[in-house]
């Protein structure tokens, strides 16, 4: 199960937002990753960096496609949710460092 989340992980590290040079997950936008046995569903619990984000549509398909290609996943739901509100501090040191923000 720990490999198929790091799987999911480097498949949604893939992802871009198409605004911001960082992927969603650095982002801090995966809220979390459940991976529900014994087939291998997947649940993402999502945001955006704003809920009038240009890509509203686009990045949880795009999170969605992505995590579907993992090799062992049978199913992808994608929960989008605005609580919390996203910040910056969500951010990892590595996209904060991508960013300029370190």
């Amino acid at each position: 199960m720990e490999n198929l989340h790091d799987k999911i992980v480097e498949a949604l590290k893939t992802v871009y937002d198409p605004e911001i040079p960082v992927d969603i997950y650095e982002l801090g936008l995966i809220y979390d990753i459940k991976v529900i046995p014994p087939l291998n569903k997947v649940h993402l619990l999502m945001t955006l960096t704003s809920p009038n984000c240009p890509s509203a549509e686009q990045l949880p398909e795009d999170a969605q496609r992505a995590v579907e290609l993992v090799e062992g996943v049978s199913d992808v739901e994608v929960e989008l949710t605005f609580d919390p509100p996203y910040h910056q501090d969500m951010m990892s040191e590595v996209a904060k460092l991508e960013l300029g923000f370190l």
